[in-house]
């Protein structure tokens, strides 16, 4: 059973310069007349400030909560840090002399991640979608241009399928349906599994990283998710994406209390893992839970779940969502068997050269 997560605003690649590649032929362009009757410009990110930014982001904050039941003013307020400080790439659309719409990307050696689209609604000409296409344009040519970029990756979260797919089937991506569920914590039908008694849960340590990215690596071989997240492929990959789960705010804040590991008690290895963040008070997200492929199809998934689900719980928690690709139909059904409800059909995009 494995779910490839996370959404992620990947914020860690920051450690590093980013502007050496950031270009684009039009990114500093006048007005572009690219719709009838309107005037829009696509500007650098770099030219405007987080008060310029804020009334934009305050409208997402509250499409997060409504769609998805998520607080995203903590991942807003640092969007917002890194455009004061001048190192966020990305692009602005300015209609008649308002911000309606932004979209940013990271660099992260060879490859490229799109972190986040959003355009105001509105009856107003441009329409939403005409923008969001315009904005996407942009970042893809500039991504797939900067030197060095061989792979692209984007999961808008918060865009139905099918509702961005222009830009990126036009440029030459993979499409891949990915499914946002939420599970009433009150409907979680447990079931009574008898584990093997060589294994034991317990809650997840610092101590286990170096473990728990094994298990990822080898959990995701030959896996469609990772052909979504390259991270999956390799050791490092793997150590990279749970510190990003752990120590940055992208999918949430890292929720120690309701994470846990499944140990083989006399190897004293581990052999599966969930990794729970808080994304509101009271609700929490399934960032990633695998199990090592010699120990599937023995409830071992399903309860490592359960143990998360009890934590919740007992802490109050009335929600948990998690996603999952569509492909992936054996951990779907799962799911919807243990009360998951599907909220949300989203897509993931690829691109390499």
């Amino acid at each position: 059973m494995l779910i490839a997560e996370c959404w992620s605003l990947q914020f860690a690649p920051f450690r590093r310069s980013i502007y050496t590649r950031f270009w684009h032929p039009r990114s500093d362009c006048a007005k572009l007349h690219c719709l009838p009757g309107a005037l829009l410009e696509i500007l650098d990110l770099r030219h405007f400030s987080s008060g310029d930014l804020r009334p934009l982001l305050n409208e997402e904050i509250d499409l997060w909560a409504s769609v998805l039941s998520w607080d995203y003013s903590g991942s807003a307020d640092m969007i917002l840090r890194y455009v004061d400080a001048k190192i966020l790439p990305g692009y602005a659309a300015i209609d008649r002399g308002r911000i309606i719409g932004y979209a940013f990307f990271v660099y992260e050696g060879n490859k490229g991640v799109i972190g986040d689209l959003f355009v105001t609604g509105g009856d107003q000409a441009p329409t939403a979608a005409e923008v969001e296409s315009r904005l996407l344009l942009h970042v893809i040519e500039t991504l797939q241009q900067s030197p060095g970029i061989h792979r692209v990756e984007a999961q808008l979260l918060v865009h139905e399928t099918g509702a961005v797919v222009k830009p990126f089937t036009e440029q030459g991506f993979s499409q891949h349906a990915r499914i946002f569920m939420l599970l009433q914590l009150g409907a979680f039908l447990k079931r009574s599994l008898a584990l093997d008694n060589e294994i034991e849960i317990r809650s997840w340590s610092e101590r286990d990283y170096q473990s728990a990215a094994a298990i990822i690596t080898s959990a995701y071989r030959d896996h469609v998710d990772a052909k979504i997240n390259d991270q999956y492929r390799t050791l490092s990959g793997s150590l990279r994406f749970l510190n990003n789960i752990v120590r940055f705010p992208g999918c949430g804040t890292f929720d120690p209390e309701s994470s846990f590991v499944a140990v083989h008690r006399r190897s004293q290895t581990l052999v599966g893992l969930i990794l729970c963040s808080r994304v509101r008070n009271d609700v929490g997200h399934v960032t990633q839970i695998c199990v090592l492929p010699e120990f599937r199809s023995h409830g071992l998934g399903e309860a490592l779940l359960a143990a998360t689900v009890a934590n919740l719980r007992q802490r109050n928690f009335s929600l948990l969502s998690l996603t999952v690709t569509e492909a992936n139909t054996r951990a779907v059904e799962l799911y919807r068997h243990l009360g998951f409800e599907t909220k949300r059909i989203f897509d993931a995009f690829v691109w390499e050269d």
